[in-house]
């Protein structure tokens, strides 16, 4: 059973990121306060749930939400400050969308940076430990996912309606077999040594 929050002092909210290790596609993060007594059975970690329930907690987390707030930082800007500052800006731009805004935020993960002077902790695992952090992890991958499948319909030779933009063995044969399109992160390495492109 995930806990309601890390503090009770202080109004939290919980903050994650979708999209890290994937090769295309934007890096995408949810920030999310939930009421003191906020229950939920199916909500985990939402890499340990499946899409189908996922696709259900999103419409209860949004409505049950006191506030919540998603942002993606796309490729050319993860390219620009690297994909670890990416995620800590989209995580305080979600954050900065909140109303009313957080005295605290719980990370997922161990890396931040402050946002403005609002204490924050970060836990590794948050997102199968703090139901406000589970709760922003499933709005990020199901926003993250719903811009995937859009962007799928304009190059589905890659297939991310199915990988997410992840780096499966397909999509690297994609990659291999069509190159790299304006949704690739071009600072990643999209081949492995023996099969690289020039970019």
């Amino acid at each position: 059973m995930l806990l309601p929050y890390y503090q009770d002092i202080f109004l939290e909210c919980g903050t994650d990121e979708a999209g890290r290790g994937c090769l295309a596609g934007p890096v995408t993060a949810a920030a999310v306060i939930l009421p003191v007594d906020f229950t939920n059975n199916l909500l985990n970690d939402s890499k340990k749930i499946s899409e189908k329930k996922r696709t259900l907690l999103k419409p209860i987390i949004e409505q049950e939400a006191i506030t919540f707030g998603v942002c993606n930082v796309y490729e050319e800007e993860i390219d620009t400050i690297n994909i670890l500052n990416a995620s800590i800006t989209a995580m305080h731009r979600a954050i900065k969308k909140l109303h009313p805004q957080p005295e605290f935020i719980s990370v997922d993960g161990n890396k931040f940076k402050p946002y403005n002077t609002t204490p924050h902790q970060t836990i590794i695992k948050g997102d199968g430990k703090y139901l406000n952090i589970a709760a922003a992890s499933v709005l990020a991958k199901t926003f993250r996912d719903a811009y995937m499948n859009k962007i799928h319909l304009e190059y589905p030779m890659y297939n991310w309606k199915k990988n997410k933009g992840y780096p499966t063995k397909e999509h690297r044969e994609a990659i291999y077999k069509y190159g790299p399109c304006k949704y690739h992160r071009k600072s990643f390495r999209l081949l492995p040594e023996q099969l690289s492109l020039e970019l």
